[in-house]
């Protein structure tokens, strides 16, 4: 699933391709989405104006200047594709091959101005299109409950020491808890726990103060880094220009079982185990 720098890289990417268009057809081949599209309200967004596209963890809102939003998660398999004026497709996803021109999985078509068009493309079909009216965004259910942003000021110290007072579940777990903190992932949250040389099956009530902010500070720049580099291409995430995420040349953990650790001086190898059903990597030396 795409994680908080994938969908960054698709947000800007969209920013840079529709903003300021205008929608001129909508064309739906499939409703039955994780939810089923509401064709009849969906239509109704021809003729309105992209104002901006915005990101709040995993989801992408494009403002319409209609008081409505298009919002638009990408689920397991997910992609965004942009047909350019001279019919050259651009992909923005990594669970899909670059010569896959599979178009029967092609769910909802947005054409636009200027020749450009939006195609909505879900082999598996867990993501989802939703129109909400603009001023319920923040309220809606999807969004409500979610934690801080990890890029933003109110992910610091005293919201993590507040949270963590009393409870004795895994960092690991904490970490992909939504309503913790909104927008990471697996690949992320092993990365992190590595770089802060936790162990991840650390309960959190034991972590020290000098821990929470190594903490929060290698949340922040790992997710940094991994937008700059254009996120992780995992099964060949591309923005919609085709360009590759290289974030995946930088993981010390994350897929590389059996193999010796990154860290200087560490003898360390990579271990995997489960954790709530999601693979979990990390050292047998530096993170115990």
């Amino acid at each position: 699933m795409p994680e908080l720098p994938e969908v960054e890289v698709v947000k800007k990417s969209l920013s840079k391709t529709i903003s300021d268009l205008t929608i001129k057809n909508i064309e739906i081949r499939n409703k039955y989405l994780r939810y089923k599209i509401n064709e009849k309200l969906l239509k109704k967004m021809v003729k309105s104006k992209v104002l901006s596209i915005s990101r709040r963890s995993k989801y992408i809102f494009i403002k319409l200047n209609n008081n409505n939003t298009i919002m638009i998660h990408l689920g397991m398999t997910g992609k965004i594709i942009i047909v350019d004026a001279n019919k050259n497709k651009y992909k923005t996803s990594f669970h899909y091959k670059l010569n896959d021109n599979n178009s029967r999985h092609d769910h909802l078509i947005l054409k636009f101005d200027k020749k450009i068009t939006l195609i909505y493309n879900d082999v598996r079909k867990f993501g989802f299109i939703k129109i909400l009216k603009t001023a319920k965004v923040q309220s809606s259910s999807h969004i409500i409950h979610l934690g801080p942003e990890p890029l933003s000021k109110n992910f610091c110290f005293k919201y993590f020491r507040e949270k963590i007072k009393r409870r004795k579940i895994y960092l690991k777990d904490l970490l992909m808890n939504q309503k913790f903190i909104a927008g990471l992932g697996n690949i992320y949250v092993n990365e992190v726990i590595f770089l802060s040389k936790i162990n991840p099956k650390t309960k959190v009530n034991n972590i020290c103060h000098k821990k929470i902010h190594v903490l929060i500070n290698n949340i922040k720049k790992v997710l940094k880094k991994a937008i700059i580099e254009g996120g992780s291409s995992i099964q060949n995430f591309n923005n919609t220009k085709g360009k590759k995420g290289n974030f995946q040349q930088f993981f010390n953990v994350y897929g590389r079982e059996g193999k010796s650790c990154t860290r200087p001086n560490c003898i360390g190898v990579i271990k995997r185990i489960r954790m709530s059903n999601r693979s979990t990597f990390f050292c047998n030396i530096c993170q115990k």
